[in-house]
């Protein structure tokens, strides 16, 4: 079944392979062989026209051919001003304006230093007190420490006596 249907579907493939390249070429061959082969028996009469002249640039917008480089800008008076500049001003200026740049970037640097030491200081002042805390803490689990021993000598000590008076205990 599978064989069938591909050998007819390179068939159908072929015929309009041909349907087309009769499509295409198939015009001008028509007009080709109905005029017949002889090229030279056809003739063509000379066009005659009353056309007028090409229009020029200079009558579409005469403003556009005495455009010149020096004429760039000359209303505006920015702009005349940055042309006429010398080379040298030019540099001086960029150097000016990296200056400037480099001026701002020290101090967003120095407002970023500033803000990071501050930031230390408190986390260095919140260290401190953690630190104070714990050694509060330790001196009163020492002295705790001290007072249960101290207690646990008397209670060893009451204890004692009062197996030698004839306590026998629990």
């Amino acid at each position: 079944m599978t064989r069938r249907s591909g050998s007819c579907f390179r068939w159908c493939l072929v015929v309009l392979a041909v349907i087309s390249a009769l499509c295409v070429s198939g015009p001008p061959l028509y007009w080709k062989l109905k005029r017949g082969f002889d090229s030279s028996s056809i003739s063509c009469t000379p066009c005659i026209c009353d056309c007028p002249p090409p229009l020029s640039l200079i009558k579409l917008a005469p403003g556009l051919v005495n455009l010149s480089v020096t004429d760039c800008g000359k209303d505006d008076p920015d702009l005349k001003e940055e042309m006429e500049k010398q080379f040298v001003d030019l540099l001086s200026e960029e150097l000016k304006l990296q200056k400037t740049v480099g001026e701002e970037h020290i101090r967003h640097m120095n407002i970023t230093f500033g803000e990071a030491r501050r930031v230390a200081s408190q986390y260095q002042k919140e260290a401190e007190k953690c630190n104070t805390a714990t050694e509060t803490c330790e001196q009163a689990r020492e002295q705790a420490e001290a007072l249960t021993r101290q207690e646990k000598k008397m209670t060893s000590l009451w204890e004692r006596r009062a197996r030698e008076l004839g306590w026998e205990g629990e």
